[in-house]
């Protein structure tokens, strides 16, 4: 069983890494879609319950925030991945210019993310960490976090 916690500001790609790579596979918990904390503690509860791999799909920033996540799946026995997603706060901006409605977000919330942004460590409670980057072809490069 798996448990994945992506980590990044808005913007740099960590929806569209999940339908490329955990679309079949885990469930995808998302405040964006669930929109309450209370919904997604309930969806949360219900992976951990039934043993169904899941990624949390959202900013992540506070290692107080991913810690919840730690918390609960990891004495259920899921191995704990997490996924850093970097970027250039110039590019994250650029790239959510670009967003149409309710998915474009004003700037200064990148800028706060980006302020408030700790980086994840295995400390944590992680058990695997890996980098991902946009690449230049639109899809993705990913380097296995050496501690």
């Amino acid at each position: 069983m798996e448990a994945v916690i992506f980590c990044g500001i808005q913007a740099t790609g960590k929806s569209t890494f999940y339908r490329q790579h955990f679309f079949r596979t885990h469930m995808r918990i998302n405040l964006d879609m669930l929109k309450t904390r209370w919904r997604e503690d309930i969806f949360l509860r219900a992976c951990v319950e039934a043993g169904q791999p899941f990624v949390v799909d959202n900013t992540n920033t506070l290692a107080g925030e991913r810690a919840k996540y730690i918390a609960l799946a990891k004495p259920a026995g899921f191995h704990i991945v997490g996924y850093y997603f970097q970027s250039r706060l110039e590019d994250a901006l650029r790239r959510n210019a670009g967003r149409a409605g309710a998915e474009r977000i004003p700037d200064q919330g990148l800028y706060m993310m980006r302020r408030r942004l700790q980086i994840p460590a295995y400390s944590e409670g992680f058990d695997r960490l890996y980098y991902v980057k946009i690449a230049g072809d639109g899809g993705f490069t990913v380097l296995e976090w050496r501690s």
